[in-house]
């Protein structure tokens, strides 16, 4: 059956109709996709830490636990004694319970076929920390540089750098996540201006980590899972955050 010449050229004419819709439309959905503006803001912010904690670690051996825990009683007391009359009140003053490890030594002994190794107990270790958490940062500053003064009077305390925090963080990173956000936001609009267009609706936020590092710091490394620096008093803190806008 023959199908009359001016019904096929109208079947063409409305299949070309509802492609060209198609493709019009396609087109217009992927321009709006692609006409995207995006941009990382940077938050930054200086503070100083409001708290500190210092510890120091004390042990004595002796092949008799009894005495050991006599001679550590003794240096715990001088301890005490010494930190109360540097103005720290007792309640502050935190110690540890008590860590006891028996020691050895393995002795080869030769003459015989074959060599032999024989394990001799050579006594008590016992280990023990005191801590002081404060927001008095310069008065416990001050103390560890002195205790070198309860080394002079017998007691064998090793004493690392005090660890250095701050608490408003919660509320310094609500500032900086803040301050990233107008950051980004500011530069969207500038790339808008410039190319002749408008900045749409926001599409997207991500949140970069939280980095800290010590104030004015060149050797400290960012990581994918955020920087905490707790050895230096002065400190930085920096996020990121990447915005996507629709563009118009």
């Amino acid at each position: 059956m023959e199908i009359p010449k001016n019904t096929l050229t109208t079947a063409i004419i409305a299949i070309s109709v509802v492609l060209a819709a198609y493709f019009l439309g396609t087109a217009f959905k992927n321009r709006n996709q692609n006409n995207a503006i995006s941009v990382t803001g940077l938050g930054t912010k200086d503070f100083v830490s409001d708290l500190i904690v210092w510890n120091g670690t004390f042990s004595k051996n002796n092949l008799e636990l009894k005495t050991a825990y006599a001679e550590l009683e003794q240096d715990r007391q001088k301890i005490k004694n010494y930190l109360i009359s540097k103005g720290f009140a007792e309640k502050d003053i935190v110690f540890s319970a008590v860590d006891i490890n028996k020691q050895y030594e393995y002795r080869n002994y030769t003459g015989y076929v074959g060599d032999s190794s024989q394990k001799i107990f050579t006594g008590y270790q016992l280990n023990q920390t005191v801590t002081i958490e404060s927001k008095d940062v310069q008065k416990v500053e001050n103390l560890s540089r002195q205790i070198t003064e309860l080394i002079n009077n017998g007691v064998e305390l090793y004493s690392p750098t005090p660890a250095y925090y701050y608490t408003k963080l919660s509320d310094l990173k609500i500032q900086m996540i803040a301050e990233a956000t107008k950051d980004a936001k500011k530069r969207a609009e500038e790339i808008a201006k410039n190319a002749g267009g408008k900045l749409g609706q926001l599409k997207k936020a991500n949140l970069g980590v939280f980095q800290i590092t010590a104030q004015n710091s060149s050797d400290e490394d960012y990581s994918w899972g955020g920087t905490f620096n707790i050895s230096s008093k002065n400190k930085t803190a920096n996020v990121t955050i990447r915005l996507d806008y629709e563009a118009k």
